[in-house]
């Protein structure tokens, strides 16, 4: 469930120390023939029909509130820029601890390998209007964030949907933050604002917890949030004012009657996909849910008790699955037409994060971030297979059925079910 092997640190520091540049670098290489100063290690752009933009929310001065970047179909014309792909150093931090690596050296690494990476999506763009577009709910894997799947967040967007990719505060974040105010000895001018940020580090495991116990509470809280985070944005939709505690110049209002609130599904990646699960099983406004290469074991028990009556879709890598999360995930969709289950061959379980995008070939595969399938056609691939399994069970007026059959499992790089033995099923 990591984002980056702890050897890939042990690596980056070797060669940052010897000046090398090993292949993360977005600094190194140049797309074939261009002449541009685009990178050639770089996340890829929506392929829909919109231009997307994105933004951040943060509602409340308190942890209770809503953390969320939303990806949006916006107007084209426009100059902002593209938004950073890591926003703050502190992230760069909480990645360290989560990797078991010196502050100092995994903030220096990190900001020298990946400190100019961004997402192709314009930075507070205005949202583009004339349209109802569906909503979209991504919740991230463990030690990840809010900006680390924006891959997968963008296309859905170019393709006409309104995603808002939440930041889990149940410490099972690298890191996160909340907005609190300064307290009256602290100088103001180093907030003009009069707010300062307080982190939520990654809770590493005590000695003797079990993880389960722990998994399970904070999938509870991750689900909660995502029902937060759907009320926040139907609230807006509504045309209630919200208070942004962040600086942005965007116009939320611009959201009004935007947002489809009869098409609505929820989204995630690892744990992400436990909260997927746990999500539909508490939220019948989810009408669907997509659950990317999905860590079974933070699940409660009662939510295989017919808890989860919402179509579901298991998008599984190659490489990361085994029997006992696999059977989880069968008798989760026993006997249900609505409830598939395909993988992605070649793939491996960071072929959904943007870190399989920012590192080279021979170094991407030496520490697992790539498959043996290029990462633009794994991701092309759960991309289309989401889609066409939204647009069944969105009941959406679009051309996603050409995809249909990534669903059951046909196609070059897919299969039906699973690739992983399983022992007989018992006799009833």
């Amino acid at each position: 469930m990591r984002l980056l092997p702890a050897a890939l640190c042990w690596y980056l520091g070797r060669a940052w120390l010897r000046g090398l540049t090993p292949g993360l670098s977005v600094n190194a290489a140049m797309e074939p023939g261009s002449s541009s100063t685009e990178k050639f290690y770089r996340i890829p752009k929506g392929k829909g029909p919109h231009s997307v933009g994105c933004t951040d929310l943060m509602t409340e001065n308190a942890v209770e509130g809503s953390f969320l970047r939303l990806y949006y179909p916006s107007c084209s014309s426009t100059d902002n820029e593209e938004a950073p792909w890591i926003p703050d150093k502190e992230y760069y931090q909480g990645l360290s601890d989560f990797l078991n690596m010196y502050r100092v050296v995994g903030e220096r690494l990190f900001q020298y390998y990946v400190g100019s990476v961004t997402c192709p999506a314009k930075s507070n763009a205005a949202f583009k209007l004339g349209e109802k577009y569906p909503l979209l709910i991504f919740s991230h894997g463990l030690g990840a964030f809010r900006t680390i799947y924006s891959a997968i967040c963008i296309e859905m967007a170019s393709q006409g949907f309104v995603v808002a990719a939440v930041e889990h505060r149940d410490e099972s974040a690298s890191a996160t933050y909340y907005c609190k105010k300064k307290s009256i000895s602290e100088p103001q001018e180093e907030s003009v604002s009069g707010l300062e940020k307080e982190w939520i580090y990654y809770r590493k495991l005590k000695t003797g917890e079990e993880e389960r116990c722990l998994r399970h509470k904070q999938v509870q809280q991750r689900a909660q949030e995502c029902i937060k985070a759907l009320n926040l944005i139907l609230k807006i939709n509504s045309g209630e004012e919200v208070t942004n505690v962040l600086n942005s110049n965007f116009d939320w209002n611009s959201l009004k009657d935007s947002v489809d609130t009869s098409r609505i599904a929820v989204m995630g990646h690892s744990f992400g996909g436990a909260t997927v699960i746990e999500s539909l099983s508490k939220e019948i406004r989810f009408r669907c849910g997509i659950a990317l290469d999905a860590w079974m074991l933070p699940v409660g028990d009662d939510v295989y008790q017919n808890s989860v009556q919402q179509p579901l879709l298991f998008i599984n890598s190659e490489k990361f699955q085994w029997a006992d999360n696999i059977l989880k995930m069968k008798k989760l969709s026993s006997n249900d037409t609505n409830k598939k289950m395909i993988t992605i061959k070649g793939s491996v379980h960071q072929s959904f994060p943007d870190f399989t995008f920012v590192s080279g070939g021979l170094i991407g595969r030496f520490f697992k971030l790539k498959g043996e399938i290029d990462p633009n056609e794994a991701i092309d691939i759960s991309n289309h297979a989401s889609l066409a399994f939204l647009q069944k069970h969105l009941s959406l007026k679009k051309d996603f059925d050409q995809w249909d059959s990534l669903v059951d499992g046909i196609g070059p790089n897919v299969i039906p079910g699973t690739n992983i033995d399983l022992p007989p099923a018992e006799p009833e």
